[in-house]
C-alpha cells in the first residue's frame, strides 16, 4: 500500500519515507510551513495538519491554541535549547 504525502499529494513509497505524527512525508517536504526549516520527524509542532518548526508555531499561533500540539515539548526545535512545561490546574467553584 502507498500512501500520498499530506504536503505534495505525491506518493511517499517505504524506502524514502519520514513518518511523522501519523503521516508519511518525503524528507524534503517534512518542513516548516513558514521559514522552510527542514524538520525532524516527531519533533515539530502542527496546525491544521501542516508542520510548524516550534519556534514559528509559539511566533504565528501561541503556546494557548487550542490546536497546540508540540511532539516534544522539552525541546525547541528552532534553537534546541531545553525548555521546562508546567501545567497549572485553576480550582473549580
Amino acid at each position: 500500500m502507498v500512501d500520498y504525502c499530506p504536503i505534495c499529494g505525491k506518493p511517499v513509497y517505504f524506502a524514502e519515507r519520514k513518518r511523522s505524527l501519523g503521516r508519511d512525508y518525503h524528507p524534503l517536504c517534512l518542513k516548516c510551513q513558514k521559514c522552510s526549516r527542514q524538520l525532524t520527524a516527531g519533533q515539530h509542532a502542527e496546525h491544521d495538519e501542516k508542520p510548524y518548526c516550534s519556534h514559528c508555531y509559539l511566533m504565528r499561533f501561541g503556546a494557548r491554541h487550542p490546536s497546540f500540539i508540540l511532539t516534544s515539548p522539552s525541546i525547541l526545535a528552532h534553537c534546541e535549547k531545553a525548555v521546562k512545561v508546567q501545567q497549572h490546574h485553576l480550582p473549580v467553584q
